[in-house]
This record gives structure tokens, sequence and C-alpha cells, in this order.
């Protein structure tokens, strides 16, 4: 329980910064090549995932797609960070972090 909410809470401040477009993020989806309507959607995402491991208290069938659904989005902001942007491995810690708990969350 106490995982989900660590990931519930490092995905929602992920979606806030995307949806208020915080400097750092622009920076990064700039330095990604990606449009700017792209980070809606993956922001959007995000928010589903983050509704899925809250409800997953009531109904805890859904935490098994919120973690897949997290584990995609996070396979995609490391290959981001390491190949489209062609951060140092350092920039892609917090997205390997959340991609390791998403999957422990998913094991267990």
């Amino acid at each position: 329980m106490i995982l989900s909410l660590i990931l519930a809470l490092m995905f929602s401040i992920s979606v806030l910064m995307k949806f208020l477009r915080a400097n750092s993020m622009l920076q990064h989806w700039k330095e990604y090549g990606y449009p700017l309507w792209f980070m809606d959607v993956i922001a959007s995402l995000e928010l589903v995932g983050v509704i899925g491991v809250i409800s997953s208290f009531w109904i805890p069938e859904v935490l098994t797609f919120a973690c897949i659904l997290f584990a995609i989005l996070m396979l995609g902001a490391i290959h981001a960070h390491l190949f489209r942007a062609k951060h140092k491995p350092a920039m892609a810690i917090n997205a390997g972090i959340m991609l390791i708990c998403s999957l422990l969350l998913l094991w267990l």
C-alpha cells in the first residue's frame, strides 16, 4: 500500500508539471523532439494510471492495468532521455525508479 501511494504521488507530480508546463518539462520536451500536444497525451495517461492506483484500494484488479501502463510510459521516458535527447544516464534515474516501483507492484 505504501509503495502504491509513493508511485501515485510521484506520477501526480509528473502530471502537474506537464499540465502546468513547468520550464524544466518544456526544456526536456524540446530536447526529446516531441510536439507539445504529446505532453498532454502523456500527462493524461499518467493521470489515468494515478486514478487506477488510487482506485485499486477498492478494486484491486485495477492495479495490474495501472502498473502496466506506468511501466510502458517509463520505458518510453527512459528511451526519450537516453536515445532521443541523448541525456546522460543519470537523467533517466527517476524514470528507472518509477519503472522498478511499477514492476514491483505488478509482481506483488
